[in-house]
């Protein structure tokens, strides 16, 4: 017969396996092919082409376009729950919106195959890759 004490242990294992938070273990490592768009605040859109590798080993690349639409970047990077942190480590010239670089947090969204990452950024406009797994 159950007695009182088991109920409750029982009770408090359950409700610690169940409040267990999922670790967001996704395996991001990869090639990604897409675009990149940037919209300013005043409405104006710019849009260019990318490739985004990512590697085991917590490091990043990214394609840059000579109109700097997005201006590239590598270095490190960092995630936790639906954030990831680029940390560029690359010397750029003074000449362009150096958001364009794939650089700070971002928003991501990740199914396995298709990655999205947004940031809103300085308070100047909306900075989104749109990426899909090669």
């Amino acid at each position: 017969m159950l007695t009182l004490k088991n109920i409750s242990i029982f009770i408090v294992l359950t409700i610690g396996i169940m409040s267990c938070k999922k670790d967001k273990n996704e395996n991001f490592s990869g090639t990604y092919v897409g675009t990149f768009t940037v919209t300013y605040i005043d409405s104006s859109t710019f849009i260019g082409s990318t490739t985004v590798n990512i590697l085991n080993d917590r490091k990043y690349n990214c394609s840059g376009n000579t109109n700097h639409i997005p201006a590239g970047g590598s270095g490190t990077y960092s995630k936790g729950d639906n954030k990831i942190v680029f940390e560029d480590i690359n010397l750029w010239t003074a000449d362009f919106d150096w958001n364009l670089i794939l650089n700070g947090e971002y928003d991501y969204l990740f199914d396995g195959n298709n990655l999205r990452l947004t940031a809103f950024k300085n308070n100047l406009g909306q900075f989104e890759y749109k990426l899909i797994k090669q």
